[in-house]
């Protein structure tokens, strides 16, 4: 199947019912779906792609213009990829209040909206996220191996030749994002480091060692993957630093948004039984749980790590603790993290998400199923 092939998906994100809210941001990465979703969940409702060259150019000329073209009737208008054009958020400030306009405001990045003097609409708006596809999404449909090996971009998933797909993405994210929006001086060097960083991810970096690799200095690659997570291509996790028996480690760790744009900026084949495809799920999972904690109602994510080597993947707002192993058999040794956490009863629920076939458990240790924790997860019961 190409990429022009795939199914319509329905999307757990209600565009319309975050405008019946208020206005919205609506970010994520590129080919997460946004256009495909607006043109599907709000066919008649005006939209401005500023990646339309004359949209850009008369908006950017002369703003008001947005103000003069929307009907009096009209309390609904989208403008896509909004952060080529923050200038223009000025006239979105007004016509939200003059007009009592409901705006979303769609873009893959938020960096330049970020910078000193852009009017970011003083709490007028909402942040929301949209993610790459989600277990409920896809249903029957979802296939572990492809989401691991195609990743869950809408536009990838599906594809006959993701492999070509994900390196066209990588190179339009390096000539677009990086390039045309001047968000790194030096194109070559960054070009070098996002393989680099791809090669972390799942790990706590060691930023000397990346500058190292990427042959950039150090400063340098600290802005880099600042670069990274505000063009939604990385996402920090945070160290969850509650433990007194165990003194926690501070450091955060990276993960990919995708697990194909991490697998093929790596180079690699994901292969069960490897360190590369243990790192695969655990990313995924990952995406899964922030996916759920944006749409769901937000819920912090965190990673723990002792000094002494104790580490479970991650901790759930302020209850539990999840350990992904990406085997059919897990042993008592693959448990200890999740024992050493739970000596200090801090919370609720203590689970190994992993590929065996059915749940079991082992003292205050939950193992389950992946696809038995995905149905939980979207159930709520982890809310």
């Amino acid at each position: 199947m190409s990429t022009s092939e795939h199914p319509v998906i329905p999307r757990r994100l209600s565009l319309s019912a975050l405008l019946d809210q208020k206005s919205h941001f609506l970010f994520g990465p590129r080919q997460s779906g946004k256009s495909f979703l607006i043109s599907h969940s709000l066919p008649d409702v005006r939209v401005y792609n500023l990646l339309d060259a004359e949209v850009f150019l008369a908006l950017s000329r002369r703003p008001s213009q947005l103000g003069e073209e929307v009907r009096a009737t009209e309390k609904r208008v989208v403008i896509d990829e909004i952060q080529r054009l923050p200038g223009l958020l000025n006239e979105v400030h007004r016509l939200i209040e003059a007009r009592g306009i409901r705006f979303l405001l769609t873009g893959s990045s938020a960096r330049k909206l970020r910078r000193g003097g852009v009017n970011l609409l003083g709490g007028r708006a909402r942040v929301k996220y949209l993610h790459p596809f989600v277990w409920p999404e896809l249903g029957s449909r979802f296939d572990l191996h492809r989401a691991l090996h195609a990743g869950l971009l809408p536009g990838i998933y599906f594809s006959d030749d993701a492999d070509a797909d994900l390196a066209a993405y990588a190179g339009v994210y390096l000539q677009e994002e990086i390039a045309a929006e001047g968000a790194a001086r030096n194109v070559p060097a960054f070009s070098r480091f996002l393989r680099v960083a791809a090669l972390c991810n799942a790990r706590i970096v060691n930023f000397t060692n990346v500058a190292n690799d990427a042959q950039v200095a150090r400063t340098t690659v600290y802005e880099y993957f600042d670069i990274l997570k505000d063009t939604l291509l990385v996402r920090e996790l945070p160290a969850w630093k509650a433990t007194r028996k165990r003194k926690p480690i501070m450091s955060s760790k990276y993960y990919f948004t995708d697990t194909g744009i991490a697998r093929v900026l790596q180079g690699r084949t994901v292969v069960p039984g490897t360190p590369e495809y243990g790192d695969a799920v655990e990313t995924y999972v990952l995406h899964e749980l922030s996916a759920w904690s944006d749409y769901q109602g937000p819920q912090p994510l965190a990673y723990w790590r002792s000094t002494s080597g104790f580490e479970v993947d991650f901790i759930l707002g302020d209850h539990t603790a999840i350990e992904v192993k990406a085997k059919a058999t897990v042993s008592s040794d693959d448990l200890k993290g999740l024992r050493a956490l739970a000596e200090e009863s801090l919370l609720r629920r203590y689970l190994c998400v992993s590929l065996e076939p059915r749940p079991r458990r082992i003292g205050a240790i939950e193992v389950l199923p992946l696809r038995l924790f995905l149905e939980q997860l979207w159930s709520g019961s982890y809310a």
